[in-house]
């Protein structure tokens, strides 16, 4: 019984966030009004899921299934988070496919490129600047841009795995700017 509730806690999460940090509100109300869970046990669980590679919500709720109701928790709990996107997922290559062949879904396509081009290049300006501008530093952070520099370098050239670049960069974080810049309180 209480994989079902887990499964349809988190069908209703995932049908009624846009994912990430908006779902953290939903998820600690499930977690509280079932009884799953307290709202510190809940806050370590959002801690470890956004120090944990991947979605924030998928993460968020496979911790709290497991929590709950060991492996087969985090199965029910990840499976409601995602049924949403896979269902819309596969509804729209449905309908791609049905319409693939159709001149002006061509163009629609054709036209949406550089949109998407667009996006992704705002997105890399909004990141350089929220992570790599500093007002400690004047205009440009260097200690941000040194520890990008050396995680790039760590990632291609030696081909460390994504956990020890993370540990490295944390390690220079605290070196190069001190444990309060760091890990603000």
């Amino acid at each position: 019984m209480i994989l079902l509730e887990l499964f349809f806690s988190f069908l209703m999460i995932g049908f009624t966030s846009f994912g990430g940090m908006s779902m953290i509100p939903l998820i600690n109300d499930q977690m509280l009004s079932h009884g799953w869970m307290t709202a510190s046990e809940v806050a370590d669980i959002v801690a470890i899921a956004e120090m944990t590679p991947g979605p924030l919500g998928l993460n968020c709720a496979t911790f709290a299934g497991a929590r709950t109701a060991g492996m087969a928790g985090a199965i029910a709990a990840s499976l409601g988070v995602l049924f949403p996107t896979l269902t819309l997922t596969m509804l729209s290559a449905m309908f791609l496919e049905k319409f693939k062949k159709n001149r002006l879904m061509g163009e629609a396509l054709y036209g949406i490129r550089p949109v998407c081009i667009g996006m992704i290049f705002a997105v890399i300006i909004q990141q350089c600047m929220t992570n790599y501008a500093g007002p400690l530093f004047g205009f440009l952070s260097w200690p941000a841009v040194v520890i990008g520099i050396v995680s790039l370098v760590v990632l291609i050239r030696f081909k460390w795995s994504v956990p020890k670049t993370i540990i490295l960069a944390a390690g220079l974080g605290i070196i190069l700017c001190g444990v309060e810049v760091a890990f603000p309180v």
